[in-house]
């Protein structure tokens, strides 16, 4: 890069930085400690230990069961420094950056993780550096599995029930599982699927698996766990050049990749019974995984509890007042502009048509499901029913509409049975497939401040 334009550059990164400064400074400063709010850290899985059951604290968030950080009272009391209060601090471009203009090929020469978030080779960063927060470890303190092993349906002997969750990923006939039983302990898993480089992403403290494609430009990605969190939401890095990314939105927040967005690839969360029906030659990620973790367990009893807010250290802007923070929704990433729908309406309706301006999205809700997140086994979790989210449109462009029955999705047009996965699997149109949507089963709060700009269908 010429002289002159690395000046520029650290001309415009170093107006940003001011900007940051006096929104920080003009904030009502930070919020109360988790010490004082009755609340613990971030549940996290350290590299050191084997997991305790560990017991939730007041507000339903556990300590860390695989052995806290040494500096958990320090981690607290940066997280609550640097939290601020009435700050507009959703996921958005600096206004006025042209990111376009970003040469993500070229190698930065420092990263995030060993200079901090400005240097003149990064862009302007995405968000305030100081709302990105430590939950405890240190990179990959929560280790992501990057050489994962799978075994068939029927030699996955480690599966509790068939209501077990399961993350599951499909490209081009090749189906995965991803039992959450492991993810809630590595939180993201590099892997290729159907040729495709993929990362498969779980954060408990927002409920939310999502998978995207890891492959940037003529790169191809590895990303770990960076310990931290944007707005209660797991911060990934990529090895590459240790940017940090939003899990929530795969976009790049700092660093080199500041700017930069993933392509969110469709995954649901289907129980193992489920999976084994509808994919009867998938694979399950294994639980040998190289790592000694407690398998099964839940780390996060009572995290799910709608009436328990989220930890208030890890997120610095208000919450979407429209629902209670911790109510779960279906959140669907529509060209059209995002749609949340609360699960409890889905669930009673098993069948919502969202044709609200310009948007043709049809979601589908069954039982069967446990919650990872409700007591301290993980299969003895309440049943919160699985989700689908699809255009409701035939191959040949036939439009359909559907009800919701005890033996699946019935189309009004044609009478065929379709399943929780899209697949028509009786009748005149068996054997075809609706166009899937990525979506993500959530909390609220979690889905409104990623997305605040959201359709909210109650």
């Amino acid at each position: 890069m010429p002289n002159s334009a690395a000046r520029v550059r650290f001309l415009i990164v170093a107006l940003a930085l001011a900007l940051v400064a006096s929104a920080c400074s003009a904030s009502d400063g930070g919020a109360d400690t988790a010490a004082d709010a009755g609340e613990s850290t971030e549940t996290e899985a350290s590299t050191d230990d084997a997991a305790s059951d560990g017991d939730a604290d007041d507000d339903g968030a556990e300590s860390d069961a695989e052995g806290e950080s040494d500096d958990e009272d320090a981690a607290d009391s940066d997280a609550a420094d640097a939290a601020t209060d009435d700050v507009d601090t959703y996921i958005a471009p600096v206004a006025g950056f042209d990111y376009s203009t970003i040469d993500y090929d070229a190698d930065p020469q420092d990263s995030v993780l060993r200079v901090g978030p400005i240097h003149p080779s990064f862009p302007p960063p995405v968000v305030l550096p100081s709302d990105i927060v430590s939950g405890g470890p240190p990179p990959d303190g929560i280790p992501p599995i990057d050489t994962p092993e799978f075994v068939s349906i029927a030699d996955a002997d480690f599966i509790g029930s068939d209501e077990e969750p399961v993350v599951v990923v499909e490209i081009d006939g090749d189906a995965r599982a991803y039992p959450i039983q492991i993810m809630i302990w590595h939180e993201i898993v590099n892997d290729v699927i159907g040729d495709v480089p993929v990362t498969v992403t779980y954060c408990p403290l927002c409920n939310s698996a999502i998978a995207y494609d890891r492959r940037f430009g003529d790169r191809v990605l590895d990303f770990g766990t960076s310990g931290r969190l944007y707005q209660s939401a797991l911060v990934m890095y990529d090895r590459q050049t240790e940017s940090l990314w939003a899990h929530f939105t795969g976009q790049g927040l700092v660093g080199h990749f500041a700017g930069a967005e993933l392509t969110l690839l469709p995954a649901q969360t289907l129980s193992f019974g489920q999976f084994s029906e509808l994919y009867p030659d998938g694979q399950v990620l294994s639980v040998d995984t190289g790592f000694d973790r407690a398998y099964g367990a839940n780390p996060y009893e009572g995290y799910d509890n709608e009436n328990r807010p989220p930890i208030a250290t890890f997120i610095s802007q208000p919450i979407d007042e429209r629902l209670e923070s911790k109510i779960r929704v279906v959140g669907v990433v529509d060209p059209a502009g995002p749609i949340a729908v609360s699960l409890a309406t889905l669930s009673a309706e098993g069948v919502v048509a969202l044709d609200e301006e310009g948007r043709n999205v049809v979601l589908f809700h069954q039982g069967g499901l446990a919650s990872a997140l409700d007591t301290s086994e993980i299969i003895e979790g309440q049943d919160i029913g699985q989700t689908g989210a699809f255009v409701p449109v035939t191959a040949d462009g036939t439009p359909l509409t559907f009800t919701a029955t005890d033996g699946g999705f019935v189309d009004d047009q044609t009478g065929s049975t379709w399943t929780i996965n899209g697949t028509a699997a009786e009748g005149e149109l068996s054997g075809e497939s609706l166009e899937r949507i990525p979506h993500l089963d959530t909390f609220w709060f979690a889905w409104a401040t990623y997305r605040p700009e959201t359709l909210l269908v109650e």
